[in-house]
């Protein structure tokens, strides 16, 4: 990424360091990402933060575990390290009011993040997101959590995340397989088997969600297979007191992917309406 507003550095997070992405300059917007081995917050938004251009200071961090964060000694990976390090990390860079963008696991951390600091969190997109209560462990969930590192791996895992396959491109597969064996010792302390332990995990409760004043938006695609419509942003339409949901049909898992251009309009416009706060 060529724009000068865009800089990767390490943050020191109660003690612990947290890499993170940084891009612009404007209202604060920290962006989460899913948990496919080999995810990293570059990885997963570097496109969206280039297109949504540098109006908005963007905060992509690589979340315990993945990327070039570890897990903290002695703790072990899971919704309430994710969220206390997202909370302390904007702390940390002196950032008291933010929006959250959260992918699939992300979205977990960004509606838990949104329940535990009302004052600082002023939306919440979620997208193709986990934490219903009831949500069960997808085969296809299971099936991504258990990709092993490498080329075989890696194109196993993208092709269940997309609908359209074209977008399984040779260099695709390239890059997630080399990020998949970067990650791969601190990834395998995250999801072992049995692994519907993980999804409950991930899952947050009804009095929980009731908390969550901001406004949140729920970006799903019709064709997940990954985090079902049906059992992952439906439910959630009836506990969240501020809520809206839009889907993309003709999508899978990966709707900043597979409908870039429609996604960033989405974003942008939603995360907008608070400029004149």
């Amino acid at each position: 990424m060529p724009d000068p507003l865009t800089t990767l550095r390490t943050v020191t997070v109660d003690g612990f360091p947290v890499h993170v992405l940084e891009s612009g300059t404007g209202p604060a917007v920290l962006m989460l990402h899913g948990s496919g081995p080999g995810t990293t917050g570059s990885g997963a938004w570097a496109v969206t933060a280039q297109a949504l251009g540098t109006a908005l200071h963007l905060v992509a961090p690589d979340q315990a575990g993945f990327g070039r964060t570890p897990v903290p000694a002695g703790a072990r990976g899971g919704l309430r390290l994710w969220t206390e390090q997202a909370a302390g990390l904007m702390d940390a860079l002196g950032i008291d009011h933010y929006a959250v963008v959260g992918h699939s696991m992300g979205g977990a951390v960004a509606l838990a993040l949104a329940a535990a600091r009302p004052q600082q969190v002023t939306r919440v997109v979620a997208v193709a997101t986990m934490g219903a209560p009831g949500a069960p462990l997808s085969a296809e969930l299971d099936a991504l959590w258990a990709a092993p590192a490498g080329p075989v791996g890696a194109r196993d895992m993208l092709s269940r995340l997309v609908l359209d396959q074209a977008l399984v491109t040779a260099s695709a597969v390239e890059a997630r397989a080399a990020a998949m064996r970067a990650g791969a010792a601190a990834y395998a302390s995250l999801f072992p088997p049995p692994r519907a332990r993980w999804v409950d995990d991930l899952t947050l409760s009804a009095s929980t969600l009731a908390a969550i004043r901001a406004p949140v938006l729920l970006v799903h695609g019709a064709e997940d297979r990954v985090t079902p419509l049906e059992t992952a942003a439906l439910p959630l339409l009836g506990h969240l007191a501020d809520v809206r949901l839009h889907v993309f049909g003709r999508c899978g898992h990966v709707p900043a992917i597979e409908h870039p251009h429609e996604f960033r309009e989405l974003l942008s416009c939603f995360l907008r309406r608070d400029h004149s706060h």
